[in-house]
């Protein structure tokens, strides 16, 4: 759930709120209950950016491979990619 930022228009309070992206916007302050709550704008609490995920970017010691041991068809195909040709020279 994403955590939203309000200001209070009538005694300038800051409030986060934990809430779901269909929960409607919160109207009334914690602090002086006006209903001058307004939800502002910010930035997210993350950037995905980079080359991508991959599913060792979050393992814990030596486990590498979510399947287990490397298998044949794993080790062609690091084979290929060393080789330079995306397909081992079948397309061209």
């Amino acid at each position: 759930m994403p955590i939203y930022e309000y200001h209070c228009q009538s005694c300038g309070h800051e409030h986060e709120a934990l809430q779901k992206i269909s929960d409607p916007p919160l109207i009334h302050c914690p602090a002086c209950s006006e209903p001058e709550l307004k939800k502002k704008i910010s930035a997210a609490g993350f950037r995905l950016k980079g080359d991508g995920w991959y599913e060792t970017d979050f393992k814990k010691g030596n486990k590498r491979n979510v399947a287990g041991e490397n298998t044949a068809s794993d080790k062609g195909g690091k084979e290929k990619a060393k080789s330079g040709s995306c397909c081992g020279g079948s397309c061209h």
